[in-house]
C-alpha cells in the first residue's frame, strides 16, 4: 500500500542538451507497489521541451494544466486540462509547452520505459 502527496514526492530536473525546462515526479511504480507501470508527472516550464524521440514501449498522457503540443508522427496536436494521448511504441513524438505557463501532466509507461 502506497498513500502520499503530491508536495512529498521528489522532483528530479531534467538536463540535457535535448531537454528545456523539464521537471519529473514518479508518482506511482515499482518502488511504491506498481509492479507493471510507472505513473510519472511532468511540469515543463516556460517554453519547455523533451527531445523529439521514439521507443520501444507506448504511453499515454493526462493534461492537468497549461497547454502544450504534442508532436505524434508528423502531426501537432494541441493539448490542454483534461487532453489524453495514447503514444504507441516506435512513434516519433514530441512534448512542449506552448506558453509562459507551466504545462502539467501525467505519463503513464511500462517499468522498463522510466529511463
Amino acid at each position: 500500500m502506497f498513500v502520499s502527496h503530491i508536495d512529498e514526492i521528489e522532483k528530479k530536473h531534467i538536463a540535457s542538451p535535448a531537454v528545456k525546462a523539464v521537471e519529473k515526479q514518479v508518482l506511482v511504480g515499482p518502488a511504491q507497489g506498481w509492479e507493471d507501470y510507472v505513473m510519472r508527472r511532468f511540469v515543463l516550464g516556460p517554453h519547455g521541451y523533451a527531445p523529439r524521440h521514439r521507443h520501444n514501449w507506448p504511453h499515454i498522457m493526462y493534461v492537468l494544466e497549461g497547454n502544450g503540443i504534442l508532436f505524434l508522427e508528423g502531426k501537432e496536436y494541441d493539448l490542454q486540462l483534461g487532453s489524453v494521448s495514447y503514444v504507441p511504441s516506435e512513434a516519433d513524438h514530441q512534448v512542449r509547452n506552448a506558453t509562459e505557463q507551466p504545462f502539467v501532466f501525467i505519463c503513464i509507461v511500462p517499468k522498463h520505459g522510466d529511463v
